[in-house]
């Protein structure tokens, strides 16, 4: 039986910041396709809290990496945001970085999933920032990695939509206020597993 390996790029939304590394969105979904009886291997998960785009870029370049992957997925951009950063430079930079997921995924660019970033602007920790200002950079920001995805047609799931809806249900947010819940990783995950599983069928 062939096991899989699935490779996640990103920032602390990827690591699950402020919940168990087990209810973050990467073991979430290694988690639902094994119940799904695909054998996957523990996900192998490149990111950290704070990194931006070119701070990725260099993690993976620091990385000792298998030299493919059955899977990859990639959500990096909000700390490019937060940080005040150029969506010219965000565009160069991203494109290289899925250049790369897809290298790593064996060519195989249906199987590179772009997860789209969160909007924070409904969390305690958006107070007393622009909100606004907050939505529409992040906005802008989607707009890029969205339109990268068409352009080298790999898989898109967009989680910003649901991320605005902590303002309404609490159990969406983890303790620090500012990253989503074990429970809003389940949202993504399920989304993504239905991606993976599609292309195991």
């Amino acid at each position: 039986m062939h096991v899989y390996n699935y490779l996640a790029l990103g920032d602390s939304y990827t690591i699950g910041e402020s919940v168990p590394l087990y209810k973050s969105f990467p073991y979430q979904v290694v988690h639902l396709l094994r119940k799904k009886e695909f054998n996957f291997n523990a996900p192998e998960i490149i990111a950290k809290t704070g990194w931006t785009t070119d701070e990725l870029q260099n993690g993976i370049n620091n990385s000792t990496l298998l030299s493919k992957y059955d899977f990859v997925t990639l959500l990096i951009g909000v700390n490019n945001q937060y940080r005040g950063r150029d969506a010219i430079e965000y565009k160069q930079q991203y494109e290289d970085i899925l250049k790369k997921a897809i290298e790593l995924a064996n060519g195989k660019k249906d199987h590179v999933i772009i997860v789209s970033i969160p909007d924070y602007s409904f969390t305690a920790h958006a107070q007393p920032m622009d909100t606004e200002k907050i939505s529409r950079e992040i906005e802008v920001f989607n707009s890029i990695n969205k339109a990268l995805s068409i352009q080298y047609k790999v898989q898109y799931v967009d989680v910003t939509a649901g991320s605005k809806d902590v303002k309404n249900n609490p159990s969406l947010m983890a303790a620090d206020g500012l990253h989503p819940s074990e429970k809003q990783y389940a949202k993504w995950a399920k989304e993504i597993v239905e991606l993976i599983a599609s292309q195991l069928k």
